[in-house]
């Protein structure tokens, strides 16, 4: 019985020494603006103007059929209006079912584009992304840091603690373009009969 006693008395007297010994290291901070570093690198802000350009691009599209479709549809408004109450002839009636086609045509064309380009910003952002954390690994290995938090969700940080400028640097030098075209989604098989 004294021996399990002696024994539980030893290890609970080495208990602040194995606690000393897993002492950790003081942290050496480093703060980067994710938001400036990933939109100002020269490919990014290249890319950036890129995706503007496709996104004003559909909105043009999108003012030119809207004007295009309501003047059709006023057109078409007033000639049913003079009807006065009768059945419209069949004139008017194919005037009225190629509008609706003309609509649905339209609104599949927005959907296209917007679609395309949503692909084009996704593909944009993972091509950031995949040199994005190698960029802030080797800053992080070259200042010496052991935690990289991002400037925003940071109060308030020392300047001399900021890296972004080194990780735009980083950027510059391992992303040199950015497609904004994203490969064409892959089709589903067809399936094979037996």
């Amino acid at each position: 019985m004294t021996k399990y006693i002696l024994s539980a008395s030893a290890a609970l007297l080495a208990i602040p020494s194995m606690a000393s010994a897993q002492a950790l290291p003081a942290p050496v901070i480093a703060v980067v603006d994710v938001q400036q570093a990933t939109t100002t690198c020269n490919a990014c802000r290249t890319a950036l103007t890129q995706l503007e350009g496709q996104a004003n691009g559909i909105r043009n599209l999108q003012r030119t059929l809207q004007a295009s479709l309501q003047s059709e549809a006023a057109s078409i408004q007033a000639a049913v209006n003079a009807l006065a109450g009768r059945q419209p002839d069949a004139a008017l009636t194919a005037r009225a079912t190629a509008f609706e086609r003309k609509q649905q045509d339209a609104q599949r064309q927005l959907q296209s584009r917007e679609q395309a380009f949503q692909r084009n910003r996704a593909f944009v952002l993972q091509q950031i992304g995949q040199k994005f954390e190698p960029a802030v690994a080797s800053v992080q290995t070259r200042r010496g840091a052991t935690i990289v938090l991002d400037a925003a969700n940071v109060v308030r940080f020392a300047p001399s603690i900021e890296v972004t400028n080194d990780v735009i640097a980083a950027l510059n030098a391992s992303l040199t373009t950015i497609s904004t075209t994203a490969p064409a989604q892959a089709q589903p098989a067809a399936p094979t009969g037996r």
